[in-house]
């Protein structure tokens, strides 16, 4: 539900607009003076304002600029018995939304303040575009293993409401991406997401870039700058890394937590918000407390609803699938023509520890893309970051299959590597790298075509 404040002097205009603008959805809240309606809205948090020309107190351009001077994204339509062209040219100046002359029709109001609320969602969506132009994760979560799974019903329970949210996994493991589906999945979906990485910002400049700064309020401060809590107001913030915050900034976002207002830098008053908070860490919090590296309130604030991701070791049942979807999104990004990938190369990322998670997996398809010019990606297309032995296959694969099929896969994943390594040593020369081999030239031909392998 969307607040507006109606500052109105004549009580039967002000209850005939009410009724009429909480038939339509809104709550209204209603000010019978200039000075009453500027102190409604440094209290209180509206998403418009309709205030009448002539007011007790404080006119109608006062309020107009007062509001303007508190948040600028607050759009403001100015109502007025004695509409001139001179009253309408100083309201627009001021920054007003628009201008409507009394008698007016309720519809032709209506249709103003959906068009108000309307550009005040794209201009803060601009605003955060500025900042991230495409996102990162899509909200498709993919797997079909019972961990992932256990995952997705907390996603889908914790969703419908505002509680707080924190989400545990090593690094890779997806994070932001379920942070998204709880987002979407809720009331809050058609407001803005807004991420931040507390980690990727320098510490002097995460409080400003959290709540925003007045003008002047530090050496190259020369304009007001929202911060990203105003402009995610009835949305969702996401504090990715959120151990690498200092302790004073700790501080602040459990004020936040509690209170539902942030101060911005240089700021004499608080601003009202109403926000969810989704926070994420791969580190052990509870550690981070004991240590005194992290408050210990705050942690008991963000620990309300714990969702622990598993790295993907934990869960190799979901390696085919991701790999399949990554491959189908590359395929498409890069315009490529390959369609599959081989029982070898799929043997291969089943057996690897992945340390990097989904994140490392995303990037080796990528590559693997990149790589190969057929429409199968074979063995020699993975470029992984070590070098898989025979026992690590052995051990990484033993769960999934008998003990004779995976030795199988395991040696000709390994011979794949060697004869790579050959035929990149000798510049693609097979009898060179038959010697190299310790094999005739038939029997290496023989296994290139049976392996797939492109000299």
């Amino acid at each position: 539900m969307q607040n507006i404040l109606l500052v109105e002097d004549k009580e039967s205009m002000a209850q005939m607009l009410k009724e009429t603008l909480e038939a339509e959805g809104f709550k209204i809240v209603i000010a019978s003076d200039g000075l009453e309606g500027i102190k409604q809205f440094k209290e209180n948090h509206f998403d418009l304002v309709l205030s009448d020309l002539k007011l007790p107190k404080k006119d109608g351009i006062e309020v107009l600029k007062n509001i303007k001077a508190e948040s600028f994204l607050t759009p403001v339509i100015v109502m007025t018995a004695f509409g001139t062209v001179e009253t309408a040219v100083t309201a627009m100046k001021e920054g007003a939304f628009d201008f409507i002359t009394k008698p007016f029709d309720t519809d032709h109001l209506l249709l103003l303040i959906r068009r108000a609320l309307e550009t005040r969602r794209l201009s803060t969506e601009n605003i955060l575009l500025k900042d991230e132009l495409h996102s990162k994760f899509g909200t498709k979560i993919i797997g079909k293993s019972k961990e992932i799974n256990d995952v997705a019903q907390k996603v889908q329970r914790v969703a419908a409401g505002k509680t707080t949210v924190l989400l545990l996994g090593e690094s890779g493991t997806g994070k932001e991406l379920f942070a998204r589906a709880i987002h979407n999945l809720s009331p809050r979906s058609q407001y803005p997401f807004v991420p931040i990485n507390c980690a990727a910002i320098p510490r002097e400049l995460l409080e400003s870039e959290l709540f925003g700064h007045e003008k002047g309020s530090f050496t190259g401060a020369e304009a007001r700058k929202i911060g990203k809590f105003e402009l995610a107001d009835k949305g969702t913030v996401f504090l990715d890394e959120i151990a690498e915050m200092d302790m004073l900034l700790q501080a602040k976002i459990l004020r936040v937590l509690q209170e539902g207002e942030v101060e911005r830098v240089g700021g004499i008053k608080p601003v009202k918000i109403d926000v969810r908070i989704i926070a994420a860490s791969n580190k052990e919090l509870e550690k981070a407390v004991e240590e005194k590296l992290f408050r210990e309130d705050l942690f008991y604030r963000l620990n309300v609803f714990p969702i622990t991701i598993p790295p993907l070791r934990e869960r190799k049942d979901d390696i085919p699938l991701l790999s399949e979807y990554f491959l189908n999104k590359y395929c498409g990004e890069l315009k490529a023509g390959v369609k599959s990938i081989s029982k070898d190369a799929l043997a291969l990322l089943m057996s690897y520890p992945w340390k990097g998670n989904v994140r490392e997996l995303e990037n080796c398809i990528e590559r693997a893309v990149i790589l190969c010019d057929g429409e199968e990606i074979n063995t020699e297309h993975i470029n992984l970051n070590q070098q898989i032995s025979i026992e690590s296959c052995l051990r990484n694969l033993l769960i999934d299959g008998p003990l004779e099929d995976v030795a199988k896969a395991a040696t000709r994943i390994v011979e794949t590597q060697r004869i790579i390594k050959a035929l990149k040593e000798t510049k693609g020369n097979k009898s060179r790298a038959a010697e190299l081999l310790q094999v005739s030239y038939k029997t290496l031909l023989t296994k290139i075509k049976d392996y797939g392998i492109e000299s």
